[in-house]
């Protein structure tokens, strides 16, 4: 090989598969089998068990690096600001879940514990999500209704309501955390990826109008009845709407103090982040000050306002999960498992990048599976993460899970101490964090116009999932979205964009000709382009397509010339040159006309290009090469292969050469191993590259116009050149 700037010249013999591997020999490789596999699976040795034992604990790992005098300070602040953000959220998510406050800020603790010594990811912060703590809202509210009789539930007899409802919840985080730790140790953390970003944009965005709607009757101070299933929405903003002359005014002023000044802060600290050395906690600022005028001007009893009330002061015994309310909740749970991780995944990738470590699915979903479990049986909520409390613990300088632990001594001591000083808080404040914080997801609304702009099936699938959500409910929302999505992957491999390529002239490079002017293409050659995978769902669409592409049908040519033969060969037999009628009597069955055409007892070849006698017609055939690009080609199914072989066939029996180009190995070894070879289809059609074939084609089929030829032209031109460099 020659080079100079930005050019290159090559000569190597033309290549079929067969003839490079006959020169090239391939190492052989011996692949493991099955039984290969599970025993290495069983093998047990002193390297493997450490290994286990550092993936089951990341926590060791990660601490035998820990820089104390570097990192230490970082994660104290972190631990503190993260803890005093976790303890407002946690109560006001406890308000999604429709249980009282003191639940949300057990989130905030039990899983954290756990998390610590089983989490891969450094930064996230664990606790409540408000996505997660709707869901699990919906369930507990068409378990225990607040008006109408409690699902037939026998551990519900002799309790109040919130305490019905804690027994829903803590059973429903713990069978979370069961589909959790199961699919972890099944290794089946890959099932995220089934979620893509789109969906999860979608499906929050949705998740975020429910939790607004939800918050509306804290916000106006109205007792308004929850509703869960399909159009829930509508019928809770039927309820508010319809009581909406009945609104405290008291909640409504605090709520929007509240957020004018929390949205105003967080646009300063997202302004003025690189000059802060903390961002300011205006949220708890604000609730410290609500708490202080709800207590000095008596809120509660003046003016009727709805507050936090009591704080138990201890932990509640730790229960055993109710298995009624598992059989209730069991297809909640599954889809809720799935979310929960999804998200908690999807921030500890983000963070993980940035910070270049590596995070375990697998060990993740191991992770949560046993925070939920032990959280569940001391009646928390399910945990995953909130962006926003996470951005807290990366941003103030956290390294590790200290700062997470730190945090969740901070909430330790909230509710063992201080938990007395939240009782007069308004949950209209809470409500108004609530939806302050819901500001990133609402906007993902904004980025619909650009995503449309940039991938259409994506945009339907954001549409569809976050429509399908809004209206049907989170859990049937999330099942229509990754119906959507699935259609929209369907689509993209059923339908591809094939092409019919084209020489740029003068070099060895082959585009879509309809994109190029400058372009080459053989007379009698198509050379046609498979974009994806072949298989039972595409490989009819991709048949029709390579119809269109050479403008005839193949069988229908077969058919059409076997009916010419019988014609001609009755002619023949009466001795007349003129056409006669034929009697179907004497024909043959159909099958037979697929067939290849038969020209053994009759003395002269017919040229089925020229003018036939008496006056016989067949459809034209204009080309007599074809190429499939199979460049993209990753796999084939047994059934598109049987389509595939089929469709060959046609065309070389209607005196077609079909050649196929840049053939995976493996593909071309299945194809070899399901006997796709036969008499007519045999090796040599495989081509190494396509301008091996179009070389090949040429050298057979010698193009007819001097003038035109201009990939010849530069192949003689090459040729010229290395024979001047080495003989003259």
């Amino acid at each position: 090989m020659r080079t100079s700037v930005n050019r290159y010249v090559v000569t190597r013999p033309l290549y079929t598969e067969d003839a490079f591997i006959k020169e090239h020999e391939k190492v052989h490789r011996q692949h493991k089998t099955m039984l290969d596999h599970i025993k290495q699976y069983l093998t047990c040795d002193g390297k493997r068990v450490r290994n286990a034992l550092l993936s089951l604990l990341p926590i060791i790992a990660w601490m035998k690096i820990y820089r104390l005098k570097e990192w230490l300070l970082g994660d104290v602040v972190s631990g503190v600001s993260t803890g005093l953000v976790a303890v407002l959220q946690g109560l006001a998510y406890s308000l999604l879940a429709s249980l009282p406050a003191w639940y949300g800020l057990y989130a905030a603790f039990f899983p954290v514990i756990i998390y610590f010594f089983l989490g891969t990811s450094r930064h996230i912060s664990v606790g409540a999500f408000p996505v997660l703590s709707l869901m699990i809202g919906v369930v507990v509210n068409r378990m225990v209704p607040e008006n109408g009789p409690p699902a037939n539930i026998t551990a519900f007899e002799g309790l109040t309501m919130n305490e019905q409802r804690a027994i829903v919840a803590a059973s429903l985080t713990f069978l979370i955390g069961i589909f959790q730790l199961a699919m972890g140790l099944l290794q089946v953390g890959f099932i995220v990826i089934y979620l893509s970003d789109t969906l999860i944009s979608g499906f929050t965005t949705a998740a975020a109008a429910h939790i607004l709607v939800s918050q509306l009757k804290f916000i106006f101070g109205l007792h308004v009845q929850g509703f869960s299933g399909p159009l829930s929405v509508i019928y809770i903003l039927e309820g508010v709407f319809g009581q909406i002359t009945s609104t405290n005014l008291h909640d409504l002023v605090t709520s929007i103090v509240v957020m004018v000044v929390v949205l105003t802060v967080k646009e300063l600290n997202e302004r003025f982040k690189s000059k802060l050395p903390v961002p300011i906690p205006i949220e708890v600022i604000m609730t410290v000050i609500a708490c202080g005028v709800s207590y000095a001007f008596s809120f509660k009893e003046y003016y009727g306002v709805d507050v936090v009330g009591r704080i138990p002061d201890q932990f509640e015994a730790p229960m055993a999960p109710d298995l009624q309310v598992f059989r209730e909740t069991s297809v909640d749970a599954f889809p809720m498992a799935i979310v929960g991780f999804a998200v908690a995944f999807a921030v500890a990738k983000v963070y993980s990048i940035k910070h270049d470590y590596v995070i375990d699915g697998n060990q993740e979903l191991i992770a949560f599976g046993a925070s939920n479990i032990f959280g569940g049986a001391f009646r928390s909520l399910a945990a995953s993460t909130a962006l926003s409390r996470s951005s807290v613990q990366e941003s103030t300088g956290g390294k590790t899970q200290v700062a997470g632990v730190l945090s969740a001594m901070i909430v330790l001591v909230v509710i063992l101490a201080l938990g007395f000083l939240l009782e007069p808080l308004p949950k209209s404040v809470l409500g108004a964090v609530v939806i302050v914080n819901l500001k990133g997801m609402l906007m993902q609304v904004c980025h619909v116009p650009s995503l449309w702009k940039k991938d259409r099936p994506d945009c339907v699938v954001w549409i569809v999932t976050c429509v399908a959500s809004i209206l049907l409910g989170l859990d049937l929302g999330l099942a229509v979205g990754l119906g959507a999505e699935l259609i929209a992957v369907v689509f993209r491999t059923q339908c591809p964009r094939c092409c019919v390529l084209a020489n740029i002239a003068g070099t060895d490079i082959y585009r879509d000709r309809k994109d190029y002017t400058s372009i080459y293409e053989p007379e009698g050659v198509k050379i046609f382009r498979i974009p994806s995978p072949i298989f039972f769902a595409n490989i009819d669409f991709l048949r029709g397509k390579l119809i269109d592409a050479v403008g005839f049908n193949p069988l229908r040519v077969l058919r059409k010339r076997n009916k010419a033969l019988r014609k001609i060969r009755k002619l023949l037999k009466k001795g007349e040159l003129t056409l006669m009628s034929v009697n179907s009597e004497d024909e043959s069955s159909i099958e037979d006309l697929d067939l290849p055409t038969d020209f053994s007892d009759l003395p002269v070849q017919v040229n089925w290009r020229a003018e036939l006698p008496a006056n016989i017609s067949v459809p034209p055939v204009d080309i007599h090469s074809l190429v499939l690009d199979f460049s993209a080609v990753s796999f084939i199914d047994i059934t598109a292969l049987n389509g595939l072989k089929m469709a060959l066939k046609e065309f070389i029996r209607v005196d077609v050469e079909v050649y196929i180009v840049a053939c995976d190995p493996y593909v071309f070894e299945k194809l070899k191993s399901c006997e796709f070879f036969d008499d007519e289809i045999k090796t040599s059609i495989f081509f190494l590259t396509l301008h091996d074939a179009m070389l090949h084609i040429l050298q057979i089929n010698p193009p007819l116009s001097k003038n035109t030829n201009s990939l010849f032209q530069c192949c003689f031109c090459i040729c010229k050149y290395f024979w001047y460099i080495f003989v003259v």
